[in-house]
């Protein structure tokens, strides 16, 4: 009798690690926080940070498989309405309206801001203008400033070109809300496909101005940051009337934290899982020391673990 009883729980808890081959002989493991397969949706903007966690959470959780969909943050917000994915990161919360459509299935998505992330704007290698206030950049999405003389009276590049990554995507609408305020954005606006499309198109063109997220050219340990950056020039940003080289910051980790940079925004993560399951374990992860420490290396600002800022004087 006793035997039975072993045999019994040995294989449940055998069916807990394991479902049916399937006719590929491929062994498909249970959604449980460490193992299963599951999909998620991520904002475009922060491929370069959840491209460095995904690979150290499948290293050590040998048995998980997240499959992730880069997408514009409209588009990403879609699916997890529709119930397409349940986990998406996005640089906004859920709003009111998003929130009681989920109350209304019984379903209470977790919300947890993850990291602090800043919008990097950028020029031409050759574009020696490098220094905006925030009142300038604004006259430039609205279309107030239009030819880089306007900006600095002895340039020779003509027209700008200003360039983002998609219609529907986060920086839009951070630019819109934050720095513009005006609910529109000038029509001279060029919108790509994605922010390594932003980067080329200006390391082409030596009249252009893009926007993307900092992640995308802050790691300094990795080989395609290095490339974007021989390319480009990131440009520092004052809050001041007239920008100078000691009131501009650039989006480095330091004057994000300390919000000298101003243009700033946070991650989330917003899981609708409605049981605990993979998702909601690679969730614990990124929120951990381990996640914590990977967001820190990518170059933007992680929020639940502490940081040390050390002044250096000369």
């Amino acid at each position: 009798m006793l035997r039975n009883i072993v045999i019994i729980l040995l294989i449940g808890s055998g069916l807990l690690m394991y479902s049916c081959k399937e006719s590929s002989g491929e062994k498909k493991y249970a959604n449980t926080p460490t193992t299963g397969n599951d999909t998620i949706a991520v904002d475009a903007t922060f491929q370069p940070i959840i491209g460095a966690v995904l690979p150290v959470f499948h290293a050590v959780y040998k048995y998980s498989k997240i499959d992730v969909l880069y997408l514009p943050e409209v588009d990403v917000l879609n699916l997890l309405l529709k119930d397409s994915v349940r986990f998406v990161i996005a640089a906004r919360p859920l709003n009111e309206n998003e929130n009681l459509f989920f109350n209304d299935k019984k379903i209470f998505p977790k919300q947890l801001k993850i990291a602090l992330d800043g919008v990097a704007i950028l020029v031409n290698a050759s574009n020696n203008d490098t220094l905006y206030t925030t009142k300038q950049l604004a006259d430039i999405l609205l279309g107030n400033i239009t030819d880089w003389n306007q900006i600095n009276p002895q340039s020779n590049l003509g027209k700008m070109r200003v360039i983002f990554d998609n219609p529907n995507s986060s920086i839009v609408r951070f630019m819109v809300d934050s720095i513009t305020r005006t609910g529109n954005l000038g029509s001279h606006l060029t919108a790509m496909k994605t922010n390594s499309d932003v980067i080329d198109f200006v390391s082409k063109t030596p009249n252009a101005i893009g926007l993307i997220g900092v992640s995308w050219v802050s790691d300094k340990d990795d080989p395609a940051c290095l490339s974007f950056l021989e390319n480009v020039n990131v440009a520092a940003i004052s809050r001041a009337d007239k920008a100078l080289p000691e009131n501009s910051y650039q989006p480095f980790q330091a004057y994000i934290a300390t919000g000298n940079y101003p243009l700033t925004r946070f991650v989330y993560m917003i899981n609708a899982e409605p049981r605990v399951g993979l998702v909601t374990g690679f969730s614990g992860f990124v929120a951990s020391d381990k996640g914590q420490r990977i967001i820190l290396k990518t170059g933007v600002l992680p929020f639940t673990q502490p940081v040390r800022l050390i002044h250096v004087n000369n």
